[in-house]
């Protein structure tokens, strides 16, 4: 599974984990959703529903802390969720790296003469 779909996932699942009266809304009878409404979300978080829905569907780009910070206390998260929110919007997953292991670069050609060419030709001095 990818990130962005991990993401969208994740949103939904804790979308689906409050209830309107939870949440400060007037409860309005059935719904067709279990939880929140997407666009109850967006407006008690502060963002557009564009935005929130792109960020479910995994199309928004490196939303920031406080977009993240909103969502976690809408979505009513513990700080170990809040964690793994900030985790996949940053697109790392668990238990991976955050960064590669860098790799080491090769000596420039001219600078070194190896055995082999030393016994050949003379090493050119560099100063």
């Amino acid at each position: 599974m990818n990130a962005p779909s991990e993401l969208g996932g994740f949103l939904r699942s804790r979308r689906a984990r409050v209830t309107p009266p939870a949440a400060g809304l007037p409860d309005r009878g059935r719904r067709r959703v279990a939880g929140l409404r997407r666009e109850e979300v967006a407006e008690l978080a502060g963002v557009s529903l564009v935005y929130y829905t792109r960020l479910e569907q995994g199309r928004a780009r490196n939303p920031s802390d406080a977009v993240l910070a909103a969502l976690g206390r809408v979505l009513r998260l513990d700080p170990a969720e809040q964690a793994h929110l900030r985790d996949l919007a940053r697109g790392v997953r668990a238990g991976a790296p955050a960064t590669a292991a860098p790799q080491p670069r090769p000596a420039p050609y001219g600078r070194t003469c190896g055995a082999w060419w030393r016994r050949s030709v003379p090493c050119p001095r560099t100063s």
